[in-house]
């Protein structure tokens, strides 16, 4: 019963790592998009650049990250995938500061492979 309960927080967790492993690809895909499209259509830039686009990404990447890193770390109690996870979400949330120039992109793109590292490292951690 016990080891029934464990193994279903494990799945549980893992999918919400996979989950924001995609949600961090999507986004590294938005930012190198965005930078393409606006390099070559001035006029989509407007709203695929809007700021709200960042905002809401951000907003929803933070969440979901603090829940399955969290769980993480609850379930096979090392830190390391946390710390890394947490280092990429301050690194994005830093890069909303920057003016949009190509180093808010440049920025975003090193804080989502960083919090794709701390899930892929939870992921490792729980097996």
């Amino acid at each position: 019963m016990l080891m029934t309960a464990r193994l279903d927080r494990l799945y549980r967790s893992d999918r919400l790592d996979r989950l924001a492993i995609g949600l961090s690809g999507l986004c590294m895909v938005h930012c190198l998009a965005s930078a393409v499209i606006i390099g070559l259509i001035a006029s989509a830039s407007g709203i695929i650049g809007s700021p709200w686009i960042h905002e809401v990404g951000l907003t929803v990447a933070m969440a979901l990250g603090a829940v399955a890193l969290g769980r993480g770390v609850l379930i096979h109690g090392f830190l390391m995938p946390w710390a890394v996870g947490w280092l990429g979400l301050g690194v994005m949330a830093g890069a909303l500061t920057m003016p949009h120039d190509g180093s808010e992109a440049l920025f975003t793109i090193i804080g989502v492979g960083l919090l794709a590292l701390g899930h892929q490292l939870n992921r490792i951690a729980a097996n």
